[in-house]
């Protein structure tokens, strides 16, 4: 008798595992075969060091379905109370335009998209970058702005780091910051200048002048609503030899002279209200600019304008010497991550509105603020600012009576002010709300009405020498898309310039390019965690703690240490926050002398950036010829550097992608030397359910979030990077000044202006864990192991592969040396990548960790079937690369020197190279049927760096 399937089985609760994991079950039997295994347990006894193989399976619970995990994180979201908020601090209500919310935050084809590294595929996300740089550019009135930073308290904390920098008061080792600034601002500036070793002067801004600093922080409005003409006392300081940061509000910019018009030297700020959910702190991209004179001193990443080999316009990142992954401890900052998906939004909310659009909201605001403030001051009610946008701060003396008042009315006000309540107003705030408003602050039977106080509105509620007169967003694109069916094709438009996850596999090394499933990516849109204010009382977010809790728990147990902080924003600022806590721990022992941190010559270039913003020193030991950490010359270092030694940075599976043998042994000498291991763990695909940064020995790690556990790229951010650490470093993690937290030593400097970081994409990886479970996210680490082996045997029998581990196998990635290949036919490691584009693939992480290579991750999520796609393309051009070494094909003219190849190229009726056409865009059948066109020729990067244009290019040069 035929068995039937018991209901256990067709419950099939294990369904999302194989949504998650590319490979099916023949397909993965068909990939152990051809590596020389018999299942995925063998290759697994095979590959990770026995020594380091986890005793016990993992304890996060079994997997769920998307209905079930979908379900459950339902109740944690419905036991938030969402109330409306006038907390102001640098967060707002928006209105997120639905037509970018369906067309952006929810759509991969944005959200999956990478890091534009490989700008001919990344021409759309790079303009719509632009477009915030340019509106950045406009309402700060300076000369030159970033792609994004992580959020406004880093962006201040870079912002002071600039100004020492340029300053030309070389003797001063004193910045002072206005009181005014908003607190979590001032908490991650105190806590970088303790590691820069700066002293911070806090206090009115008018005193400022009165000390001999280096530089300044003002703040325009000010957090409590006030603003003030600082133009003369800007140039004061600047008289002085100090650099002036300003803290300003894009909105308010909108009706406000700008900073630039008034001297200031660098203006930053949150772009938050421009279209962007407040999500309980975070995602958001900060704004930065800066005078042009300081542009080599600029902290991120900034997009410029150069040409194609056509002479066309087109798109890059520029100044790319100033990040961390090339000048390491000599970089300006360690922003790996901006909030490229964030600043998109921002940018495509000014589009969507224009400079009419965006005067009118900020007026209709002022406008409710100002009869908001004229009422209360008509029943008695004083006033600490006199002028304001959308901000006023009340002296009163039943302060608990009117919180109180407001939590009953379903409101809430801002409440960490002595003896006062402040209330801020945003392009929600309808006049039924400041109704409310009235009732709250002053009872029933005010006799106060909306509409006659605005009838008796007269003059500006700020100096009309401050009111704006210089025009802004005058660029075409601002002036164009304000109906909804022109922004849809806009953002269309734009989307098809870009090769996201929604077209091919993204195979970058060190990575870990996967799928972000839709069921992951939905409750970051649901009301309940996109709408909370991360200084709500906290007793209104018990969902949110519940969920961060829970996710704590679970990482804890997957990296085997005993706690987890979830402040840092993206893995660098985990980097540095770690690195704090190692200090601070041996701050704790007496030993703040020790200062020294060992890094292998193949780290991650953040790690270098981050040991000198905690300020540490940074002391490179050797690797052997196999890539592995050289044990003589780390022994020699730990012993000669023994007394002043704080850690090693080390990453595990090794940057060249392989299980050292010998980690547990480094952990040891170092622990023998009285050091802390900070372990990377961008390569924790490779670790899951396998082994584990606490069980090997490490004493914290951060974790990529949007590598290892499903976060997507967002086109170079969001991330996260929460760090693990052992019990003993626990009291010395990250606090915040607004939001006590438990666990950390009160008083402990904030890294970020969220106590939880970026807390609205947590679910995503909270869903994530939960859907896989205990046996999906091991299957998930043997699978990115399975796949990277397979692909690197295939590609082994044309390529040489760089560096392998016992039995000649690698972990998730594997490295393949094109230097021969140069050598031998002059076809460069570019040529290569860019000839990929043709093939419809973004290329691998191209010249890292070693020069003249291409590092390859090809992740779980991908099948075989596309995996082998890549391979037959590297393969085929491989071919191609025969065919320059022949000399059938010279070295300039060849289908990979003049890679990518376009439209353009198509219709040139001037074509006459070697290689025909057809062979030039469509090099196999498969390429026909999906073909992706990359929209300009290869980009003339010297041409840019020549001729720096970091603003929106004129529509007639398109044309």
């Amino acid at each position: 008798m035929t068995r039937l399937p018991s209901l256990t089985e067709l419950e099939n609760k294990n369904e999302f595992i194989a949504r998650h994991i590319g490979p099916n079950a023949q397909q993965q039997q068909d990939m152990l075969t051809y590596i020389g295994a018999d299942s995925l347990e063998d290759m697994t006894k095979k590959i990770v060091p026995e020594s380091i193989l986890l005793k016990d399976g993992l304890n996060v619970g079994s997997g769920r379905t998307e209905v079930e995990a979908l379900s459950y994180l339902r109740t944690l979201a419905d036991k938030n109370q969402v109330l409306t908020t006038h907390i102001g601090m640098g967060y707002s209500n928006t209105h997120v335009p639905n037509v970018i919310l369906r067309n952006v935050l929810e759509n991969p084809g944005w959200y999956t998209a990478y890091t534009p590294y490989q700008p001919e595929i990344a021409q759309g996300r790079l303009e719509a970058i632009l477009n915030f740089q340019q509106l950045t550019i406009d309402l700060t009135g300076l000369d030159l702005a970033s792609s994004s930073l992580l959020d406004e308290a880093t962006a201040g904390a870079e912002a002071m780091g600039l100004a020492k920098r340029v300053s030309k008061n070389k003797k001063s080792n004193q910045f002072y910051v206005s009181d005014s600034i908003h607190p979590q601002v001032l908490d991650v500036i105190k806590t970088r200048a303790g590691t820069f070793g700066y002293d911070v002067i806090v206090g009115p801004a008018q005193d400022a002048v009165n000390h001999d600093v280096f530089g300044a922080m003002l703040s325009y409005p000010a957090s409590t609503g006030q603003v003030d003409d600082i133009e003369q006392l800007i140039s004061d300081l600047q008289a002085n030899k100090a650099v002036v940061a300003v803290a300003a509000d894009l909105m308010a910019l909108t009706m406000l002279k700008s900073p630039g018009e008034m001297g200031a030297d660098v203006v930053f700020g949150n772009s938050q209200r421009f279209g962007v959910p407040m999500g309980f702190g975070g995602p958001h991209a900060a704004f930065f600019a800066s005078r042009d004179k300081h542009k080599r001193s600029m902290p991120g990443r900034i997009i410029g304008v150069s040409k194609d080999t056509r002479g066309k316009p087109a798109l890059r990142m520029a100044m790319q010497t100033r990040e961390q992954h090339i000048r390491r401890e000599k970089a300006n900052s360690n922003i790996c991550t901006a909030q490229v998906l964030l600043a998109n939004m921002a940018s495509f909310y000014a589009v969507y509105h224009g400079p009419k659009g965006l005067k009118n909201i900020a007026t209709r605001i002022n406008r409710l603020t100002t009869i908001l403030a004229n009422g209360l001051v008509a029943k008695g009610i004083e006033l600490a600012n006199n002028a304001w946008f959308d901000t006023i701060t009340l002296n009163v003396a039943n302060k608990d009576q009117i919180l109180a008042n407001g939590v009953e009315a379903g409101v809430n006000l801002r409440r960490d002010l002595a003896g006062q309540v402040g209330i801020s107003l945003d392009e929600t705030t309808t006049r039924a709300d400041v109704a409310k408003l009235f009732d709250i602050v002053l009872g029933a039977g005010h006799g106060l009405d909306v509409a006659q106080l605005d009838s008796d509105v007269s003059g500006n509620s700020f100096d009309d020498g401050l009111v704006r007169t210089s025009q802004y967003l005058t660029h075409p694109v601002f002036n164009s898309y304000h109906s909804e069916t022109e922004m849809m094709r806009y953002i269309r438009r734009l989307e098809g310039k870009d090769l996201a996850l929604n077209h091919s596999m993204i195979s970058l090394g060190s990575c870990t390019m996967k799928l972000n499933a839709v069921a992951e990516m939905l409750p970051v849109s649901w009301n309940e965690f996109a709408n909370m204010h991360p200084f709500c009382p906290q007793d209104q977010a018990v969902g949110y703690v519940e969920m961060i809790t829970e996710l704590s728990e679970w990482l804890v147990n997957i990296t085997g240490y005993d706690a987890i902080c979830m402040q840092p924003n993206s893995g660098a600022q985990g980097e540095y926050a770690g690195l704090l806590a190692i200090q601070k721990y041996h701050e704790s022992r007496g030993d703040a002398h020790r200062n020294i941190c060992l890094i292998p010559s193949s780290a991650h270039g953040t790690n270098p950036a981050s040991a000198q913003m905690a300020g540490q020193k940074v002391v490179v030991t050797a690797c052997d010829a196999e890539g592995n950490v050289d044990m003589d010359d780390l022994r020699a270092k730990a012993e000669e550097l023994s007394e002043n030694l704080s850690c090693i940075m080390i990453t595990y599976p090794s940057t060249h992608g392989v299980y050292e043998e010998t980690i547990k042994e480094i952990c040891e000498i170092i622990h023998g030397h009285g050091g802390q291991v900070y372990l990377d763990g961008a390569n924790m695909n490779a670790q899951v359910g396998l082994t584990s940064p606490g069980s090997i020995g490490a004493d914290v790690s951060h974790l990529n979030l949007h590598k290892t556990f499903a976060i997507p790229h967002g086109g170079g951010g969001p991330g996260m990077g929460p760090i693990g650490v052992k019990s003993h470093l626990a009291p010395f993690v990250a606090n915040h000044s607004v939001v006590d937290l438990e666990g950390p030593q009160s008083g402990n400097g904030a890294v970020s202006a969220a106590q939880y970081g970026s807390a609205s994409i947590l679910p995503i990886t909270w869903m994530y864990i939960t859907m896989l479970g205990n046996e999906g996210l091991r299957q998930s680490t043997q699978l990115a192991i399975l796949n990277a082996n397979y692909l690197k045997a295939r590609l082994s029998e044309h390529f040489p592969i760089l560096f392998s581990g016992r039995g000649g196998y690698v972990a998730h990635e594997c490295i393949v040396d094109l230097r021969p290949l140069k050598e031998a036919s002059g076809v460069t490691e570019m040529d290569i990548a860019k000839r990929l584009n043709d093939y419809g693939f973004h290329a691998p992480t191209m010249s890292f960790p070693v020069a003249g290579t291409l590092m390859i991750e090809p992740t779980e999520s991908e099948s075989k079937i596309e995996i082998d796609r890549l391979a037959d393309a590297l393969i085929s051009i491989r071919k191609e690369v025969a065919r320059v070494e022949s000399g059938e094909w010279n070295e300039t003219d060849n289908p990979l020197h003049n890679a990518p190849h376009t439209l353009d190229d198509i219709m040139d009726p001037t074509w006459n190279r070697a290689y025909d056409r057809e062979l030039a865009v469509f090099p196999t059948a498969e390429v026909r049927a999906n073909k992706f066109w990359p929209t300009v020729n290869r980009i003339d990067d010297v041409y840019g760096d020549r001729h720096l244009h970091c603003s929106c290019v004129p529509i007639e040069e398109y044309l």
